[in-house]
């Protein structure tokens, strides 16, 4: 294996974690120094990790410290699935403070995730637009989450990119051993079976192999997911409740979340701020951009792959009610990004400046997330 892309995509990563650390934790100190009333002192290392922890890391170290809860009708801690608190308790157990422990667990999982996606896009296509995929991904607008925000986004990305490097190196049960964590770890089971399952066929096609009953292993993806719900049925009576407490947040299931009511209402009404319709803008656009880049994938990448976008794009977009949210569940579509870079590969100017705007983009929602704007 060749290190030399390896290593500049580490300098990379390194340059893009520090300027987002920084961003982050200039947000939070600016924050912090013009609330009302103004929040305590700390040095720098404390305002980054003060950035780096907001939102639905309060879930996740609730659950961490406290396990789950359910109230029918109620924000519940039920919805945010277990395998990234499970991880983070491990390391809590190993004297972190629950924050520290679910931003290392973060630090450690993204970056590792970049790299590995690098090794995985060299598997279906040439090194040099593996690379600039890889460039892609690194300087995502929403990458930052998987620099050190404690969500459960990086280990997610972690978890299902190794368990396609593994099948494409022909390596089935420990592929679905990983996939089965990915579907542990975040509620969309249904890509992660079905691009694995797809894939799986579609690699044994290629090689002119015939299908057989072993095959279908990858069926057994789902067990991750299967499991919580027991769990759930078990503890709460109720093995739907992750997808019941959506209606606490809005996300009501049905035609008006179909059709994104709420997301033209907020746009075209007069009590909207200006930074919410800017957002819902932005991850409107985002996943348009990935609903376009759906087909092509199926083109350049094969059945599997496609499938596997499909499905990861569709299910967010689909249940969600205003697109909230899009830009960040967009990374876990990893293959959109080799797509883009394939289709970039013969107009250098244009890719170079989707890098730029999307590195400045990356600083600009950094420095907005540290100032604890919701966007995601």
């Amino acid at each position: 294996m060749e290190r030399a892309p390896y290593r500049a995509l580490s300098l990379v990563i390194l340059c893009a974690f520090v300027a987002c650390a920084a961003a982050v934790g200039a947000g939070e100190w600016y924050y912090q120094h013009h609330r009302v009333p103004p929040g305590p002192e700390t040095d720098l290392l404390g305002y980054v990790m003060g950035g780096w922890y907001a939102y639905d890391s309060g879930w996740y170290s609730h659950i961490v410290e406290h396990g789950y809860f359910y109230r029918r009708g109620e924000q519940s801690s039920v919805a945010f699935f277990p395998l990234y608190p499970l991880v983070v308790r491990a390391v809590y157990w190993l004297g972190l403070d629950v924050h520290q422990a679910g931003v290392l667990v973060t630090l450690l999982c993204g970056p590792l995730s970049v790299l590995l996606f690098l090794r995985w896009a060299r598997t279906r296509v040439e090194p040099t637009t593996a690379f600039q995929a890889a460039l892609l991904l690194a300087l995502y607008p929403f990458t930052f989450f998987i620099y050190g925000v404690m969500y459960s986004d990086a280990l997610f990305i972690l978890v299902v990119v190794a368990a396609f490097i593994l099948l494409e190196e022909g390596r089935l049960g420990p592929a679905v051993v990983l996939g089965a964590l990915a579907t542990a770890a975040r509620p969309v089971a249904p890509a992660v079976v079905v691009g694995l399952l797809a894939r799986r066929l579609e690699w044994k096609r290629e090689r002119g192999l015939p299908w057989t009953a072993v095959d279908l292993l990858p069926l057994l993806s789902a067990l991750g997911f299967v499991s919580f719900m027991l769990y759930l049925q078990w503890r709460f009576q109720e093995p739907l409740a992750f997808a019941k407490v959506q209606a606490a947040w809005g996300q009501v299931p049905g035609w008006r979340s179909w059709l994104k009511v709420s997301w033209f209402k907020s746009v075209f009404s007069p009590e909207s701020t200006p930074d919410f319709v800017l957002w819902i803008c932005l991850h409107a656009a985002l996943s348009l951009g990935a609903l376009a880049l759906v087909w092509p994938t199926f083109k350049r990448l094969g059945w599997g792959y496609g499938a596997f976008c499909a499905v990861m794009v569709g299910i967010p977009v689909v249940s969600t009610k205003d697109f909230m949210g899009m830009g960040r569940y967009l990374l876990s579509a990893f293959p959109l990004f080799l797509t883009a870079a394939v289709l970039l590969r013969e107009r250098p100017r244009l890719r170079r400046g989707i890098l730029v705007v999307s590195s400045v983009s990356l600083l600009l929602l950094s420095t907005a997330f540290g100032l604890n704007y919701y966007f995601s």
